[in-house]
Parts: C-alpha cells; sequence; structure tokens
C-alpha cells in the first residue's frame, strides 16, 4: 500500500509518501521522517536563539562558532555552489533588508540602482571563513547574516529519505513544497510520475515525466513577485545588484539529489535563460527546464518529457 502524511515544517508543507505493507508500519516510518526535518529545522533556522544559525550570525565580525561536522559540511557544499554559479547562490543573502523587498501590494517602484547595490553589500560568500581543522565559521562584516531558504527544504528531504531508507522503506517520496525526492517504485512496479507546474495556473501541470532514483526542485516567480510598469519581478533578488530578477516563470532541475536540485534552481533564475541552461548543460546528470515570461519552454540537453 502507498501511504501519506502532509505536515508543516520548516514553514512549508511537506508530504512524504512510503510504500509498505500496513498502514502502522508506514505511519511509524513517516514519523521517523518528521523527527528528522524537525531535528534538521532547530539546527538550520534562523528564528531561534537556540540554533547554530543563529549564533554565526549573532557573532558575525566577531568571532569564529565552532559548529557541528553537519552543518560544517553543509555550509563548505554551500560555498562550492556559489564557486561554480560565481555567486548566482549565495548563503550570505541574510543580510538582505526584508523591508526593503516586501513584495506586497505597496510596492510600486524599484528603488535606485544605488539603494539597491547598498542592500547588497553586506552579501558575499567569500567572507563566509570556514576553518576546517577547528570546524568553525566566521562571517568576517558586522551585519553578515547567513541562512539556508535556498538548500535547506532540498537538504531535509535528503535526509528524511535516507533515515526512511535505513528504516527499510525501499520506496517512497519526500516533497517538500515542490522540492522533491524519489526512489524506489509506485506499488504497480512502475516508476513514479513526477508533474511540473505550470506556472499560470499552479495546480496545473503542464508536462510530466518518470523518474526513480531521482529528485526535482521548481523555483517560481508564481509565489511571490510584484509588477512594476506592467514588468513582473520575482522575489529572487540577484545578489549581485540588488534587484529582482525577471524574464523566467519557472526553473525546474532534475538532479541526484533534492540538496543539489534545491540549491542550483535559484542561481539559474538569477543567471537567465542563455548563460543558467549553459551553464547546466556543463553538468553532468543534471537536467532542467525554463519556462520565460511568455511561456516559452527550454529544455537542457539531457531532457525527455512525456
Amino acid at each position: 500500500m502507498l501511504w501519506k502524511k502532509v505536515d508543516k515544517l520548516m514553514g512549508n508543507r511537506f508530504e512524504i509518501s512510503v510504500v509498505g505493507s500496513n498502514e502502522n508500519w508506514c505511519s511509524d516510518k513517516i514519523n521517523l521522517a518528521i523527527e528528522e526535518i524537525k531535528r534538521i529545522e532547530r539546527l538550520l533556522t534562523t528564528f531561534s536563539t537556540d540554533s547554530v544559525t543563529f549564533q554565526i550570525n549573532e557573532n558575525a565580525g566577531n568571532k569564529p562558532i565552532v559548529v557541528p561536522d553537519e552543518v560544517f559540511n553543509l555550509i563548505e557544499r554551500c560555498q562550492m555552489i556559489s564557486r561554480i554559479t560565481q555567486g548566482a547562490f549565495d548563503i550570505s543573502y541574510g543580510s538582505l533588508d526584508k523591508r526593503f523587498w516586501n513584495f506586497d501590494t505597496q510596492m510600486t517602484s524599484l528603488p535606485d540602482p544605488e539603494t539597491a547595490k547598498k542592500s547588497v553589500a553586506l552579501i558575499n560568500y567569500e567572507n563566509i571563513i570556514l576553518d576546517k581543522e577547528n570546524k568553525t565559521i566566521f562571517l568576517k562584516n558586522k551585519g553578515m547574516r547567513i541562512g539556508f531558504g535556498g538548500i535547506g527544504k532540498g537538504y531535509a528531504a535528503e535526509m528524511a529519505k535516507k533515515i526512511l531508507l535505513q528504516n527499510g522503506v525501499e520506496s517512497g517520496i519526500v516533497n517538500a513544497s515542490g522540492d522533491l525526492t524519489a526512489w524506489g517504485t509506485q506499488e504497480n512496479g512502475q516508476a513514479w510520475t513526477i508533474g511540473v507546474a505550470n506556472p499560470n495556473h499552479r495546480n496545473d501541470i503542464f508536462s510530466t515525466f518518470k523518474i526513480t532514483n531521482k529528485a526535482v526542485a521548481t523555483s517560481g516567480n508564481y509565489e511571490k513577485f510584484v509588477i512594476i510598469n506592467n514588468k513582473k519581478y520575482s522575489h529572487t533578488i540577484d545578489p549581485k545588484t540588488g534587484y529582482p530578477v525577471s524574464g523566467i516563470k519557472s526553473v525546474t532541475i532534475i538532479a541526484e539529489n533534492a540538496e543539489i536540485a534545491d540549491a542550483l534552481a535559484t542561481p539559474v533564475t538569477v543567471m537567465g535563460i542563455e548563460v543558467g541552461m549553459d551553464f547546466i548543460n556543463q553538468l553532468k546528470h543534471i537536467g532542467c527546464i525554463i519556462i520565460d515570461d511568455y511561456d516559452r519552454k527550454y529544455f537542457s540537453n539531457n531532457i525527455t518529457l512525456t
């Protein structure tokens, strides 16, 4: 049987599905996955004074903080993604003033370029200093802040999958609000069918494809955006300019694991269609689908859809 459970975790809707012999067995396994996601949330959240992330941010420009291996390794992987995307992915985006980019109905004009530039002055992954020997993280400048919004859901989905596999779940899906990882097969032995959301109608799908032992993540401007002078700007900010990006409605990444898929969806949005697709085509085992503001679809070299 296929058993599903939906829960609000990390401020997002998580849906966990497992294939198992009976309801109690499936339910027990799902609860283990939920506990793991809650553990990761406690570790990475910026909203709790107890979290490691809070301690790192609180001591920015002051002193390095010793962190658990898990957090150190995650930040190390984030830094690697920042390097290969030339800063289009950057966990030090946390210093962005949320009042400045509120994407609500009151926002009727973009700030002038100088103000926008100042808003991202503290965003620079090169100023996150990692000391491998002492397992410390140090933010070089006062006011710097890190956040895991661009990778945290994917990481949690992957860790939940790991727990499920360790506990005998041979087939399942962990879906973290569109960042999902799937393994094994459906009850009928078929691969899982995944739908790509239509960015104009979130509940519709424009396409489907079959996957197993793969992950998918979608970043779309249909969640939060503002329209200024008939142009749509998404809530994704380009860390170099301080301006919201425009031109792309959604980016879907297909990868070996959810952490990578989640982490690559935003930088491709920031890079734009041509540069983003060129970047993806240089990576092994990564696929990408982009939908632009005019509903044109672009596919990386290794994508086949049904």
